[in-house]
């Protein structure tokens, strides 16, 4: 099944309102928070994303670079992973959206990509 429009999950060091912004602009977004996830591991977050068919949101760069090494070496599949860079919550939003308009779920799967 072809999927048009990622959804995203949020780690929860990502700023909620980025959700916000996200929803306001029409796409599926959830936090860790709103998914009963805080506390859990970057491996665990992960697990859960995929579960949801998300991409996931993070600022976690080495972490989530090892997971998806271990990923791609026991040949798991992931929905993609989005690394961003510590900004203001509207920087992330608008480097997302280039994103989120050009990029479908399925096209990010497997992928890991850097904001």
């Amino acid at each position: 099944m072809t999927d048009i429009f990622i959804h995203v999950y949020l780690d929860e060091d990502v700023d909620v309102l980025v959700a916000t912004l996200l929803r306001s602009r029409g796409f599926e977004t959830t936090t860790a928070h709103q998914a009963g996830q805080l506390g859990k591991t970057d491996a665990e977050q992960l697990e859960y994303a995929v579960s949801q068919r998300a991409t996931i949101l993070t600022h976690n760069r080495t972490d989530f670079e090892n997971l998806a090494r271990e990923y791609f070496e026991q040949d798991r599949l992931h929905c993609g992973i989005i690394i961003a860079v510590r900004n203001p919550y509207q920087e992330v939003v608008r480097r997302l959206l280039t994103i989120l308009n050009r990029t479908t779920a399925d096209e990010m799967e497997n992928q890991i990509l850097y904001i």
